[in-house]
């Protein structure tokens, strides 16, 4: 199973992007998806994540601003990233975790210029 990001790209600080993630077949016994994102010289870090069940969790710099969801008849996962701040910037990975492994996207980067 491959995933597949895309959304990513410049844009100016208050600005919106939807990031989407594509998985290439569906996932047995997916128990969370999640959005992480990774800066130069930092550990990647969780942004926010989506259990079975449809519970969310948010890091604190990014409640209130951004919002995960999925379909899972397209096996897609997005992230809908509003109010964007300059400290965004940073490479976007998304994560589907089955039964057995975690699969990973490629990342895509998303830039706020301010």
């Amino acid at each position: 199973v491959q995933l597949q990001a895309s959304g990513g790209g410049l844009v100016q600080a208050g600005g919106s992007l939807r990031l989407s993630c594509v998985a290439s077949a569906a996932i047995f016994g997916v128990t969370s998806m999640a959005w992480y994102r990774q800066t130069p010289g930092k550990q990647r870090e969780l942004v926010a994540a989506i259990t079975r069940s449809g519970a969310t969790n948010y890091a604190d710099p990014v409640k209130g601003r951004f919002t995960i969801s999925r379909d899972n008849t397209r096996n897609t996962l997005y992230l809908q990233m509003d109010s964007l701040k300059s400290e965004d910037t940073a490479v976007y990975y998304c994560s589907i975790t089955g039964v057995t492994r975690t699969f990973w996207g490629q990342g895509t980067q998303v830039t706020v210029s301010s």
